[in-house]
């Protein structure tokens, strides 16, 4: 792509400060052509440069690239005067000197941004040519500087590395610290490189310590191997030693050589083979004694020998690396998930999978199980799970970093690694789909999980993951496609995010009532269907009639929403919607709209549009008759009762029946109206009929006044329009036609109540009912050969042993991410979901479950936490687990609005059908068995002997 030179004056402005670039118009251009150019050559190395929000967002309101304000220019950080005050006013010079940490003035150091910015919200990056046209216009700065980086292993993702590792270097010399950044792809000879130019030392006469927790873990080699490599974490202490001879004194005062010392610990790993540093094995078929973790353990924070008591098993807390809260918080609810405790308490080596290449060759699992005893043989010391951390930001490369992220996407991407790892499966098959039409669902479901095992057959799939049954239908042909799919958790939305409240008004279209508005609650993802159903049960809609909805703007009907798959998420709540009745009939009828319009300006409309149909209308006494009937329900009742009066006097009677009157007031043909051809002239009597009545195309550009004798154009449609003087408003009450509710009004200045609770049940019901897929979600039909926007049903045909239930409590618009802090309330015990199972053919499952774990997140979004609560599985006792702290808590608090993520474990049924012992007991007893034999030594057990549980 060639990129024009910029059009901007060789001379500067004024104050010598900037260039002017031609028009608002060519600076969009050429950034835009810009930008391209550089995500086309995405590569690690490439610069980027930090801009600050509330500058480059006025800049975009400049140039036309955004109209609305930006939701964070009252939060963003930088100075408020950067922001022009009129959306076309150009900005003034860059100003980022409110983003960064340690000053403009400071020439020697680098400048880093404040620590608790975001992106968008505070900064954006643009690439290296943007910045230097953006400079060359604006001027500015300071400059901000960042490199492009390559994270991951399996899954490599490029990232602009905004924030470096930020170390704290303590010199053992005078005991001075200073502050030094690197990025995590240094190499560990950079860091000597570094820290000996700022203390002006050389590098072959010092040596580095990793000082994580202010203790000797291991001496930095100058190499090549990175920071990342090294498990090097941010804000980490590391300390400078200048060695006399060579050699250097440990933690104990023991001389050791400069080589790499690692941390002591056991000398075969937890899958029975020799451990290497990096924590993978190389070999895994040795089954031989290894020593105890719990005596002697100093690696990332412990104290050494400090036995560990039986009461104290699985009590460890998890060190917060850096907002690290969301993996503290799953991780401590998976290694309290006896299902998984067993397992890696066991030897494990003959299912690592070191060829899956979806996997990271069983080092995501080694490490998981090292972190597991860990927890379990630290008693109540806290563990650092850097190792761990490190691993999995190779396997899932968005978690490399130090930003907050989500406890339950954490989870998904650990299980679905430690399923990799330990896939039994080496060589996947392959398996062609098939055409299931016309079996038995049990067959084609036990089909469908064959060939789902046949590819996939780990300790997760055995115990965590279930089938769904998934049900499509195409909207046009009626098509039904079943599958039956796998899956790890469950992701129920609560009903306050599922459904949608939403008030339209219903106007009778044969004149026999006044509209009425009717509130009804349909799914947030639904379609018109749904509305259109859930309206004819709130109106009483008889069978032989059929509700139009549209949605009215101006005073004029803007659209029809006749197609049933519209999706409900096209309607806005500050929208008026109405759905007329009107009887089902053949193709011959002909919709007649009438508008309400001034009759001293007639382009003016108001009023809500009436609807009604006509047979086969031959002239303009049909639709004359059809307004009037229409209008019947607005007239004021005085006027209704003169009407009656005159007649009965003209008819020769005093009074009429009691069916007459109702005609009248239903708004049927009684005396009041008798046919047209009893009105004589061109005009309607005044007594009988008192409007001027136009009727226009289709478009509705120009009116024309009608007769009746006017004969009237065929077709589907007939727009016509009532001309309203001050006389029509004494006859007519228009009130109830002249405002209508919106969709949804907002509460805004409305005290804010506590939310009611929800039942996890209702959760489920919301999950599980039918709804249309969403459009960018669309369907294949087989049989129409053509992508629908099909609607979708889910059953539960098989449930794991750990249920895991996630429940969506954030949502997401164009800018932010919401939060719903709705109480949901969960069962603890005997949790019976049976009812939800449609395969009633596999009885000896039971569908009882206890809950065991469940992952908290407080507070907003921003500055949220997350913590766990956990039951042991040696006693019925559950724990808070808040990163490093953990305390005992009552199981009657452990119900709250932060609930999160749930864990629940399947109840065991004895021979005669009743509920027994849990797995999780049985477990306990076992765990507890076998740790008093080897009399509270081992490290459950540290011995390589596998726990019986059979």
């Amino acid at each position: 792509m060639t990129i024009p030179e910029p059009c901007g004056h060789d001379s500067p402005m004024e104050n010598g400060s900037m260039e002017m670039p031609c028009t608002p118009e060519e600076e969009r251009r050429i950034v835009e052509e810009l930008t391209a150019k550089a995500e086309a050559n995405l590569r690690e190395g490439n610069l980027y440069y930090v801009i600050s929000s509330r500058w480059f967002m006025a800049w975009l309101r400049y140039i036309g690239k955004i109209e609305d304000d930006y939701p964070f220019d009252s939060h963003s950080v930088g100075p408020p005067s950067v922001a022009p005050s009129n959306a076309k006013d150009r900005p003034g010079p860059m100003d980022n000197s409110g983003i960064v940490m340690n000053g403009v003035e400071n020439k020697n150091e680098d400048l880093q941004l404040l620590r608790n910015l975001e992106e968008r919200r505070d900064y954006v990056l643009v690439p290296e040519e943007v910045w230097e046209m953006l400079l060359k216009w604006y001027k500015g700065g300071p400059v901000l500087q960042r490199k492009m980086i390559s994270i991951g292993e399996q899954h490599a993702q490029f990232s602009v590395e905004v924030f470096p590792v930020q170390l704290r270097l303590i010199d053992s010399r005078d005991q001075s610290e200073a502050a030094i950044w690197l990025s995590k792809k240094a190499s560990l000879l950079s860091l000597y490189e570094k820290v000996c130019q700022l203390k002006g030392l050389d590098p072959q006469k010092v040596c580095i310590w990793d000082y994580f927790n202010k203790q000797k873990q291991t001496i930095l080699i100058s190499s090549s191997k990175t920071l990342e490599e090294s498990n090097i974490q941010m804000d980490q202490d590391i300390l400078l030693e200048e060695p006399v001879d060579g050699s250097t004194e440990d933690s104990t005062g023991n001389s050791l050589a400069m080589v790499p010392v690692e941390p002591i610990r056991s000398t075969y790993s937890i899958a029975g083979g020799p451990s290497m540093s990096n924590g993978h094995s190389s070999s895994y078929n040795s089954i031989v004694p290894r020593q105890s973790l719990t005596y002697g353990d100093t690696e990332d924070g412990h104290d050494g020998l400090k036995p560990v008591t039986r009461g104290d098993r699985g009590l460890a807390g998890l060190q917060n690396l850096g907002n690290t809260c969301f993996m503290n918080s799953a991780l401590q609810c998976l290694v309290h998930t006896p299902h998984l405790v067993d397992y890696f308490f066991q030897d494990y080596s003959d299912e690592i999978n070191k060829q899956n290449p979806l996997g990271l060759r069983g080092e995501l699992a080694l490490a998981f199980g090292e972190l597991l005893r860990k927890l379990w043989s630290s008693g109540r010391t806290p563990v650092a799970p850097r190792v761990f951390k490190g691993k999995l930001a190779r396997f899932a490369p968005q978690f490399s970093g130090y930003n907050q992220h989500d406890s339950q996407e954490l989870l998904a991407f650990l299980l679905d690694g430690l399923h990799e790892d330990l896939n039994r499966v080496r060589q996947k098959p392959y398996i062609e789909t098939k055409d299931y039409d016309g079996q038995p669902d049990e067959e084609v479901a036990d089909e469908f999980w064959k060939n789902h095992k046949a590819r996939n057959d780990s300790v997760i799939v055995d115990n965590c993951q279930g089938q769904y049954k998934s049900t499509l239908v195409c909207p046009d042909c009626d098509k039904i496609s079943i599958t039956f799919d796998p899956f790890m958790y469950l992701s129920l939305p609560l009903p306050s995010t599922a459904t949608r409240s939403m008030t339209v008004t219903v106007f009778y279209g044969d004149g026999s009532s006044l509209p009425k508005p009717f509130t009804v609650t349909v799914l947030k993802q639904g379609s018109c269907k749904d509305l259109d159903q859930a309206l004819g049960i709130a109106c009483c809609l008889p069978s032989d009639e059929y509700l139009l909805l549209a949605e009215v703007y101006e005073h004029r009907i803007y659209r029809y929403l006749e197609s049933p798959s519209e999706p409900l998420a096209a309607i806005k709540d500050d929208e008026h919607i109405v759905a007329y009745r009107l009887p089902k009939g053949g193709a011959d009828l002909t919709r007649l709209e009438i508008y309400h319009r001034y009759q001293d300006n007639e382009s003016k409309l108001f009023l809500t549009p009436l609807v009604t149909v006509l047979e086969d209308p031959q002239s303009g006494a049909d639709i004359y008759l059809a307004v009037e009937r229409m209008l019947s329900p607005l007239r004021r009742k005085e006027f209704v009762t003169s009407i009656r009066i005159d007649d009965s006097k003209e008819n020769g009677s005093s009074s009429s029946t009691p069916e007459e009157q109702m005609n009248t007031c239903t708004g049927q043909l009684g005396p009041a109206i008798q046919s047209m051809e009893e009105v004589e002239g061109d005009e309607v009597s005044s007594k009988d009929f008192i409007f001027q009545l136009c009727i226009t195309d289709d478009n509705g550009y120009s009116w024309n006044p009608i007769m009746k004798d006017s004969p009237i154009k065929p077709g589907r449609l007939t727009k016509s329009s009532l001309e309203w003087t001050e006389k029509e408003h004494e006859f007519y009450d228009a009130s109830s036609v002249q405002v209508i509710p919106e969709v949804h009004k907002s509460q805004i200045f409305a005290s804010k109540t506590k939310q009611e609770a929800v039942s996890l049940f209702s959760c489920l019901d919301a999950f599980l009912k039918e709804e249309p897929l969403g459009p960018d979600d669309m369907w294949y039909c087989p049989q129409c050969k053509e992508h629908r926007q099909a609607s979708k049903k889910l059953d539960l045909w098989r449930l794991p042993d750990i249920l895991v239930i996630h429940l969506k409590r954030f949502s997401y618009s164009k800018w932010l991410k919401n939060k719903l802090d709705t109480f949901v309330d969960f069962p603890i015990h005997n949790l019976d979901v049976s009812k939800y199972v449609k395969n009633k053919d596999v009885s000896e499952d039971s569908y009882m479950y206890e809950l065991y774990a469940i992952s908290n997140h407080y507070g907003g979004l921003g500055g949220g936490h997350y913590s766990a609560y956990c039951k042991l599985i040696d006693g019925n006792r559950w724990y808070h687990f808040d990163d490093s702290h953990v305390s005992p808590v009552s199981e009657s608090e452990i119900k709250t609005s932060a609930a999160y993520v749930l864990f629940y474990r399947r109840v065991k049924l004895n021979s005669n059908g009743t509920m027994g012992e849990s797995s999780e007991d049985h477990w306990a007893m076992a765990f507890l068995a076998h740790a008093s034999k080897c009399d509270g030594k081992c490290d459950g057990c540290g011995t390589g002997r596998a726990i019986d549980i059979t």
